[in-house]
């Protein structure tokens, strides 16, 4: 299988001051294409900085990050954006819906960006596909968590990425509707997307190819 993702000797360090925080300390990986990984690991073990790395959000200290063969490092912001745009999709645990758009333009939202045609259409294809078809007119406020994360899904798939990279993405929902989540994903992730799930959670089960452990900032 072909590597959409690899990172080569990764190090994150945070300068307070005159004190250095090392958050991340050489890792090393590798997310094949179709994989569905979990990485694993406590708060403060350096997840959620190593997801932003992989993301083209935050950019190492040293070290190499590779997108579909590609060397980051070499790109400018604005090629890094629109790599983003284009091969990489993001749920996070807080939803981040904008509360003034309701459900369906949130989901068209990154296609605007992406100057898509047939926004509408595609975003409510989308709002169906996560079984939200009556709620398409809500807005946030008037919707469960786990509704607000189902739209946070079907926008993550707007510009039909390559890539989803999911941080703590049941992390605000109770254990029913975390199920139906997580249920979702792996259904995307049959279809044949590649999908990076971060959690806290060591007893994450189910359709799992691998799970990678994360310990102050190095891969264990």
């Amino acid at each position: 299988m072909k590597t959409l993702l690899e990172l080569i000797d990764i190090n994150k360090t945070y300068k307070m001051g005159e004190v250095k925080l090392e958050v991340l300390k050489h890792v090393d990986l590798k997310i094949k294409k179709g994989e569905l990984v979990a990485l694993i690991g406590s708060s403060g073990s350096g997840k959620s900085t190593l997801l932003n790395i992989l993301g083209c959000l935050d950019r190492p200290s040293a070290g190499k990050v590779y997108i579909d063969g590609k060397d980051t490092s070499k790109l400018t912001d604005d090629e890094l954006a629109i790599i983003r745009g284009k091969k990489i999709g993001f749920i996070f645990q807080f939803f981040y819906l904008l509360p003034n758009l309701t459900a369906l333009e949130n989901v068209e939202l990154p296609m605007m960006f992406a100057d898509k045609k047939d926004k509408q259409k595609r975003a409510k294809d989308l709002m169906k596909l996560v079984g939200l078809e009556h709620r398409m007119t809500h807005y946030p406020t008037q919707m469960s968590g786990g509704e607000q994360q189902r739209v946070a899904i079907a926008r993550a798939l707007a510009n039909e990425p390559e890539i989803i990279l999911a941080d703590e993405p049941t992390g605000n929902l109770d254990s029913k509707n975390g199920k139906e989540i997580m249920n979702i994903l792996y259904k995307l992730n049959k279809q044949g997307i590649t999908l990076l799930i971060v959690t806290h959670d060591k007893s994450i089960s189910g359709n799992i190819d691998r799970k990678v452990y994360l310990k102050d900032g190095e891969i264990i």
